[in-house]
């Protein structure tokens, strides 16, 4: 391009042909400059955040710079702001959960649910108690099971049970978990 031909009076694909024919990332930088304003909006409707959408926009300029297509772009403006809303949905869905249960910290209790929750730790506590008095593979397995989570695989993994030892300890122990909370609770209530 001409030396005394100023940048501004150049269209988006003059600026992205002067790019590709000598290479100089200026002429990509003068293009990308224009759309800063309409970049920083987007990035900001999708991230609520002032300093995510400028990090945003920093990094979705990098990306225009190192990974323009070859193939010719018929609308850049188009193309920059679908690169933009594609990188801001991608920090999203890459983004951890803000609150998660902190969060319930700051919620205030219903007077119910007070006495709900205090009924379920009794429970809990109850489970624990009775749990505790369970063999000692039943005990290994039913904690396994339902309080890790562990597939019948993960659980012969662990201890060194067969499947059917795994299976017999889960039925067995919950059969007598079962009569060990259903004495507890007939013993409560005389």
């Amino acid at each position: 391009m001409q030396g005394h031909i100023h940048h501004t009076n150049l269209t988006d694909e003059e600026l992205l042909l002067a790019y590709r024919a000598d290479g100089d990332s200026q002429w990509l930088g003068y293009l990308l400059q224009r759309y800063t304003a309409l970049l920083l909006g987007v990035a900001l409707k999708y991230l609520k955040s002032k300093t995510l959408a400028e990090d945003a926009v920093q990094q979705v300029f990098l990306k225009a710079l190192t990974h323009l297509p070859k193939e010719e772009i018929v609308n850049f403006k188009g193309w920059l702001y679908i690169l933009t809303r594609n990188h801001c949905l991608q920090q999203l869905r890459d983004k951890p959960p803000v609150a998660g249960e902190a969060a319930l910290a700051y919620v205030p209790v219903a007077e119910e649910d007070k006495e709900e929750i205090q009924w379920r730790e009794h429970t809990l506590q109850q489970v624990n108690e009775a749990l505790e008095l369970l063999n000692e593979e039943q005990r290994n397995a039913i904690s396994l099971f339902y309080l890790k989570m562990y597939s019948y695989e993960q659980i012969i993994a662990q201890t060194g049970y067969t499947f059917m030892q795994v299976k017999s300890y889960i039925q067995n122990g919950k059969r007598n978990l079962k009569t060990i909370l259903l004495k507890k609770s007939g013993n409560s209530r005389t």
